[in-house]
């Protein structure tokens, strides 16, 4: 059974809207706009296309975890893993822009207690994630993402 919130080419276009508008701002200012979101903190992900190869920019929520980031492939509960994702297992290098600093990265799925920890902590940050959770039936991945060098 497709569960989750469904997806046509008004709202995806919406959606590829808004990321870059998001983007935009956010880099303008350094994150001074669009550095939260929702009460939580935002980063920009920037990963490789794993079919195109371009750089794609995304804005998401993140959690700190010593020198890590934390973030979460929700995708809002959709039956299929979020694109970024799907690029993250492709190629593992990103960047990760933070107000004005960018830092390249390594993601990795965290696992076991390591994610029961994690998530707990980001249910805390942003309460939405456990419904996500409930309304699909795939995992949802929590993503650590390690600095590089």
């Amino acid at each position: 059974m497709a569960r989750g919130r469904p997806y046509n080419a008004a709202i995806a276009a919406g959606q590829k809207l808004a990321t870059k508008l998001h983007a935009s701002l956010f880099r303008a200012t350094n994150g001074r706009v669009g550095g939260r979101m929702l009460g939580s903190p935002v980063l920009l992900l920037v990963t490789t296309g794993r079919k195109s190869g371009q750089r794609r920019t995304t804005p998401l929520l993140y959690l700190e975890d010593g020198d890590r980031r934390v973030i979460v492939a929700s995708n809002g509960g959709a039956p299929k893993h979020p694109v970024w994702w799907l690029n993250l297992q492709a190629n593992p290098e990103a960047t990760v822009e933070i107000g004005g600093r960018k830092t390249h990265v390594r993601a990795t799925q965290a696992r076991g207690a390591e994610k029961a920890r994690l998530w707990k902590r980001l249910v805390q940050m942003y309460g939405p994630y456990e419904s996500y959770r409930k309304r699909t039936d795939r995992e949802i991945p929590v993503v650590l993402l390690e600095p590089v060098g």
